[in-house]
């Protein structure tokens, strides 16, 4: 295979159903760079771009990216404000390559947060995406894991006082009726760039058995051979769910 030529679903040993990734290292990139931190956001951009678009040619079902955290609006609000207008740009500009692809665009987090501009060009990108018939991408806004938790045991415990049988009956799996998307998948894998060895509040209960992959790369250098590599390392894994394998138990 050339340079040129991009490996088909086929030349994987498998791919995830669901993949997630932790953008991270965009400012890192910037400064390494002499370059405001501005221009790693950006360049961060492309790689969204570059991945989701590699992302649906492969067939993967989902695609789920950490984009801004509850965490982030700690930054300072000129970084911030930066971000959403690059935000507000990326639903905008984006409309054209997610119909293309037929993508459905989803986001999960405390959406309410986000200004309202931001919050009208979600919507429309998410309405104008609803009937396509291909990848969820799916944006991780205003989103923290334990707040999506805390939510879900607020909701359960007003169940419980308008009835408690109900919540009786609850299993361990019912707990997704609760989260922000319950039809949402739970990644098969979970990248993080950067080197950074931790979850960072992100998706705590769906990634429980979610295999990890690490790589040193930051975000706004994280293409399609980057990826290429971490579907491969995927292709490697032995998922066993806390299980055996059936010959293993011979």
């Amino acid at each position: 295979m050339s340079a040129k030529e991009k490996p088909s679903r086929e030349s994987f040993e498998k791919l995830p159903d669901a993949l997630a990734i932790i953008m991270d290292g965009n400012g890192r990139w910037a400064e390494e760079r002499g370059l405001p931190r501005k221009a790693g956001h950006e360049a961060g951009a492309e790689s969204v771009r570059a991945v989701t678009r590699e992302c649906a040619r492969l067939g993967l079902t989902e695609l789920t990216l950490y984009a801004f955290s509850t965490e982030n609006w700690k930054r300072p609000g000129e970084e911030v404000g930066f971000l959403m207008d690059l935000l507000e740009r990326y639903l905008v500009q984006e409309r054209k390559e997610i119909m293309e692809n037929a993508i459905v665009f989803r986001a999960i987090g405390e959406l309410e947060a986000l200004p309202p501009s931001v919050r009208t060009e979600l919507d429309r990108t998410r309405e104008m995406s609803r009937k396509n018939g291909g990848m969820v991408l799916r944006l991780a806004l205003s989103y923290g894991s334990r707040k999506e938790i805390l939510r879900a045991a607020l909701e359960i415990a007003e169940l419980a006082r308008k009835d408690p049988a109900a919540v009786e009956s609850l299993g361990e799996d019912d707990l997704r009726r609760f989260l922000y998307e319950p039809e949402m998948r739970d990644p098969d894998l979970l990248v993080r760039t950067a080197g950074e060895m931790r979850l960072s509040n992100f998706l705590l209960w769906q990634a429980s058995y979610s295999e990890l992959h690490v790589t040193d790369v930051c975000w706004p250098d994280f293409r399609e051979a980057e990826l290429h590599a971490a579907l491969r390392a995927y292709g490697e894994r032995v998922r066993r769910f806390g299980g055996l394998l059936s010959d293993e138990g011979r």
